[in-house]
């Protein structure tokens, strides 16, 4: 993880390392990191299920077809390890075209908002605006 992180660190537009992960994948170029994603717990409690996890960072250098080559490849990894569902966020400003070309199915308008609250005050470093909720998940027949 720390190497993605790095990565992240360096690379990415708005959001800073990830605090967990359950795994994380690399893309070179053949001689060089090119992209990242980083896949953890979601962080809603409420798919937190134990066959749910998140894409909580997806860094690319901005090499064609980076972007798709990982979310495809962490939905391939999250499922040979028992995931039935994957799920990530973007911002309403981003047009999604990467999680298209990967087979992720557009949710809907999710969340944003600050984490701060009087009972527990927090710093917002992170964009707050509503988010965009993409998934992928295995179908009925590949359950039966």
């Amino acid at each position: 993880m720390a190497v993605a992180n790095q990565y992240v660190l360096g690379h990415h537009r708005h959001h800073k390392p990830s605090v967990g992960h359950k795994f994380s994948i690399g893309l070179t170029d053949g001689e060089q990191l090119v992209g990242v994603v980083i896949v953890g717990r979601p962080v809603s409690r409420m798919l937190d299920d134990g066959y749910t996890a998140e894409v909580t960072r997806c860094c690319t250098d901005g090499t064609p077809h980076a972007p798709s080559k990982l979310y495809a490849a962490a939905w391939r990894a999250a499922r040979a390890m028992g995931y039935r569902r994957l799920v990530t966020y973007i911002l309403e400003s981003e047009p999604g075209t990467s999680l298209h070309a990967a087979g992720w199915r557009e949710i809907g308008r999710a969340g944003g908002g600050r984490w701060s609250r009087p009972s527990r005050l927090r710093k917002d470093d992170h964009p707050v605006c509503p988010k965009t909720r993409f998934e992928v998940s295995v179908t009925s027949q590949e359950v039966a």
